[in-house]
């Protein structure tokens, strides 16, 4: 590297690097500069005149100490607009999920690898984080939170007060390929209902799901719904129940492989063409109504007491789910929803939003009635379904469908001048925090002009900024409707609490 004077200024230097990253003062330890692509004005110490000098040449050593700032392939930051919204949609979540009688719990993120290997298919065990921790245990990181859930009430039975009804609310870890709304770490929000094995259990889970959908108010949705009998009645009857599993799995991947890639998949494992043939009427036999569907349905099963209990169990949760929600239009019986997990043995469900199919399934579930056998001797039926709030956020983000402030209290933002009482902002931030009504916030920098402050109010979605004037009275400024007016210190709390409930 080489330095060339251009001139002498007692407090900056400034230089180009060729071939590389500006980053930091490369003539002292300290980095006094501000990254950019070519050129770095640095603030250098107090001490001496400076000349000001342009470098070139080779990157610096100093510059090479800079960290690329990125994210794994799969992982994703949420901002704070997205990270308000998201708080909005679990607090929805958690009040519909409390509402329907359910209690939460946590799991732990590591489980034992043996918990969690070989319960949802070789897809899942594919796909499983695993490592070895510090204790030389074979451990993974959860790639759902129903299996968790299993081990879970088989390890507390005795504690718990069965059916149980609980929620957990995480993170899980799969190691698919990233995509739109396919992520690799992602939010899911679950409710379960364990030691229930009526058709009443299955029902509650759609209903609490599509209520708390609806709650968040996300657009237009669809419940597809299906039963795992009705297609374990088919396969037995084409003699094919020592291949079920291999079946549902080539099944649940028809939307990503297409029909062929389905055919070719089953005659992989053995299963004739006149039997795919039949398989593929089955699922993709959906008519314009559920009742059209479960007639049609009814005629291609045949004669299959499996197959029949499972249609039974469809018209009772189609029924009982409008019942409980007031409306029947949402959720559709669809055949072709097998779900890719070899736990489930009844219903299954997917949930899609109508206008961003690309990102896949925004939720689902069904009932698994032998997963806990896996643990414990006692026999504890489950069934339980998951809202993927990650999914969601990328569907809405898609959609440009995400608010510019998600809270869920109005923001107020309590502005200073240079020579202004701190004790006083304090007192009237704490205040109008105390209404409950508001989220105050103090801005912090005293140096501030007032421009800059009011321009960060509205950059934060403030509705309303309170200013201590110089005369010691408070001026209240609506942001959106331009309403000004000057109130006492103590009044300014109330004053703010009568325009909101007034607008």
């Amino acid at each position: 590297m080489r330095d060339e004077p251009v001139g002498r200024d007692r407090s900056r230097w400034a230089w180009t690097i060729s071939g590389g990253r500006c980053s930091a003062c490369p003539l002292h330890d300290a980095p006094h500069g501000v990254r950019c692509k070519e050129l770095v004005t640095v603030v250098a110490p107090d001490s001496g005149p400076w000349p000001i000098r342009r470098l070139t040449g080779s990157r610096s050593s100093v510059s090479e100490q800079i960290i690329q700032p990125r994210t794994l392939r799969g992982f994703t930051d949420i901002l704070p607009a997205a990270g308000q919204h998201r708080r909005r949609m679990i607090m929805a979540i958690e009040d519909v999920f409390t509402s329907f009688g359910f209690d939460p719990i946590q799991t732990p993120a590591v489980e034992y690898a043996e918990i969690l290997k070989g319960k949802g298919g070789a897809e899942s065990d594919k796909q499983m984080f695993e490592f070895e921790d510090q204790g030389g245990r074979a451990v993974a990181l959860r790639f759902d939170l129903t299996v968790p859930l299993a081990r879970f009430v088989a390890q507390h039975h005795a504690r718990l007060t069965l059916p149980l009804r609980a929620f957990n609310i995480g993170y899980v870890w799969r190691g698919e390929r990233p995509q739109r709304g396919r992520y690799r770490e992602f939010l899911q929000c679950d409710a379960d209902i364990i030691g229930d094995t009526g058709v009443t259990a299955d029902a509650e889970i759609l209903s609490i799901i599509q209520t708390a959908l609806l709650r968040m108010e996300i657009g237009p949705l669809v419940l597809r719904l299906n039963n795992r009998r009705i297609l374990n009645g088919l396969l037995e009857n084409l003699r094919l129940g020592d291949r079920i599993v291999a079946v549902l799995r080539a099944l649940d991947k028809i939307d990503k492989i297409g029909p062929g890639g389905v055919v070719a998949e089953l005659g992989g494992v053995g299963v004739s063409s006149a039997a795919v043939d039949r398989i593929l009427a089955v699922v993709g036999c959906r008519q314009q109504t559920n009742e059209q569907t479960l007639a049609r349905m009814a005629e291609l099963v045949g004669a299959s007491a499996e197959g029949e209990a499972g249609l039974a169990e469809v018209r009772q949760v189609l029924d009982l789910v409008a019942a409980a929600t007031g409306r029947s239009d949402l959720v559709r019986f669809d055949p072709s929803i097998v779900r890719g997990l070899d736990y489930y043995t009844g219903v299954v469900f997917e949930v899609m939003h109508e206008w961003a199919p690309e990102v896949g399934s925004i939720g689902g579930g069904g009932r698994y009635d032998n997963l806990s056998g896996l643990y414990t001797a006692r026999k504890l039926p489950g069934v339980g379904g998951t809202i993927g709030v990650s999914r969601i956020l990328s569907a809405l983000e898609g959609l440009d469908r995400l608010p510019k402030s998600g809270r869920q209290r109005t923001l107020v933002v309590v502005t200073r001048g240079p020579e202004c009482d701190s004790v006083a902002l304090a007192g009237i931030a704490a205040a109008v925090r105390a209404t409950g009504t508001f989220d105050v916030d103090l801005f912090p920098a005293r140096d501030a002009k007032h421009g800059a402050q009011m321009k960060y109010a509205d950059s934060r979605g403030a509705r309303y900024v309170l200013t201590l004037d110089p005369e010691g009275t408070v001026s209240v400024k609506d942001l959106v409707s331009g309403m000004r007016t000057a109130s006492s210190v103590t009044g300014a709390a109330d004053l703010l609490a009568k325009w909101e409930a007034e607008r």
